[in-house]
């Protein structure tokens, strides 16, 4: 490959796998080097990029919440991530949602089919010293250690850290169907979801268990940092009695078609593959131990017999005090030549990190080919999340999903039911502006 213009990127994953994309289809030769085979995180275990290592969601589709409007503005701008979802996507209601291994299959081969990237697969312990070439670093939360020690070096402050969850994920032959039954909320129909009804008896028995359960115990240097939008469901559960049953378990719209009526409790199970033979429990992250996780969850109606294909767990995140750190084009203001990418950079989501993966493929390539970096409108989702990322007050940063309170205020008062769709307007009417104006 010739050297100029190219543009180098740690990291294989969303957030990597996107920049890449969007950087080689600005005719810039992209170089991604990612750890995997030779090096593995505690989360994953498939040596394809971009893969999934919690949910299989991409959560809502709806153009009029927040993170549907983000799906919108990636298409625009010809966002590979959701092309692949949209072509591996497993019925789940109104939610985005995709078969895992497909998902990342489809990642891989257009990464290694496209005559303008490289792939390396080796792991990168040192942040690159500055130069006059483009990187960008996506390695996600999970970065290695060797790699994120080099990485607080460099920022000149300790690493922040939260703890991140994962799910348990079930065989579909393991579940009792006659108990089980299929609904989504609200809709008619029988629905993409499946449905483990409790009455009050069993919820109060299986809450006991559950916080009486063993759980494996932190390390001596680990502190409980949890992401609010993805708590332990222990941690739910130690907020309240009925904590869960206004949360993942929430019975609302889930009326058994067996009795008609609406159950006191309810877990739900997703589609992780399009084949339907394994299912996520949602909302269900949990650290407990295996043994544990086998023991009290099969007291749930309908899983008295289930087979896990994966147990849940939770893992250290690791991100960036970006306020202080990041400029809003994603490059560090000591070293413009870096730019960060992904969840890293302290933004929350599949979604919202191969949006930051996107932007930063964007402006590495601009940067590699002599053009100036851009930021896009705040009133954009995309906008919204770099406002966040780079306008919130350092000493309360926190990671966070987008979401509509991160977007600038409303200049006059609008009613309540129609923010949601005026701010999908405005928004894509601000995007198409800017990709004109800036040849996006």
């Amino acid at each position: 490959m010739t050297t100029k213009p190219s543009l180098t990127i740690i990291g294989g994953g969303l957030a990597g796998c996107e920049a890449a994309w969007q950087a080689a289809c600005r005719k810039c030769r992209v170089t991604l080097i990612d750890m995997k085979p030779h090096t593995f995180s505690p989360a994953h275990n498939s040596e394809a990029l971009a893969e999934l290592v919690c949910s299989n969601s991409f959560r809502s589709n709806d153009l009029h919440s927040a993170v549907g409007l983000l799906k919108e503005e990636m298409r625009r701008c010809n966002s590979l991530i959701m092309t692949a979802a949209e072509k591996t996507a497993v019925p789940a209601g109104k939610a985005l949602a995709v078969d895992r291994e497909q998902f990342a299959g489809k990642i891989t081969e257009e990464m290694e089919k496209h005559p303008l990237i490289e792939i390396i697969r080796e792991e990168v312990t040192r942040m690159p010293e500055e130069s006059s070439s483009v990187t960008i670093l996506a390695t996600g939360p999970l970065t290695s250690e060797p790699l994120a020690q080099s990485l607080a070096e460099l920022t000149g402050r300790e690493r922040l850290s939260f703890y991140d969850a994962i799910a348990p994920i079930v065989y579909a032959e393991s579940l009792d169907m006659n108990i089980v039954y299929c609904k989504s909320r609200y809709d008619d129909g029988p629905g993409d979801y499946l449905n483990c009804p409790m009455d009050r008896e069993s919820y109060l028995q299986f809450i006991e268990e559950l916080a009486n359960g063993k759980y494996v115990p932190l390390k001596q240097f680990e502190e409980a940092k949890y992401f609010e939008g993805c708590l332990p469901v222990e941690i739910i559960l130690s907020r309240g009695v009925d904590t869960l049953r206004y949360g993942p378990m929430k019975p609302v719209g889930l009326e058994d078609p067996k009795t008609g009526k609406i159950p006191y409790a309810v877990v739900q199970l997703r589609k992780e593959n399009r084949e339907g033979t394994t299912y996520n429990m949602v909302g269900f992250q949990t650290k407990l131990t295996y043994r544990e996780q086998k023991r009290i969850f099969r007291m749930i109606p309908g899983m008295e017999q289930a087979e896990f294909a994966r147990y849940g767990s939770i893992h250290r995140n690791t991100f960036i005090c970006a306020p202080e750190l990041l400029e809003p084009t994603l490059q560090f203001k000591k070293r413009p030549d870096l730019l960060l990418a992904g969840q890293l950079s302290g933004v929350e989501g599949y979604i919202e990190s191969a949006a930051m993966g996107m932007l930063a493929g964007i402006n590495g390539a601009r940067l590699s080919t002599g053009q100036s970096p851009v930021v896009p409108p705040p009133e954009t989702a995309l906008g919204a999340l770099i406002s966040h990322l780079t306008m919130s007050e350092a000493e309360k940063f926190q990671p966070s999903n987008v979401n509509f309170g991160l977007f600038p205020p409303w200049k006059k008062k609008v009613p309540k039911k129609l923010r949601p769709k005026l701010r999908a307007q405005a928004g894509l009417a601000e995007l198409e502006l800017w990709m004109q104006k800036e040849n996006i």
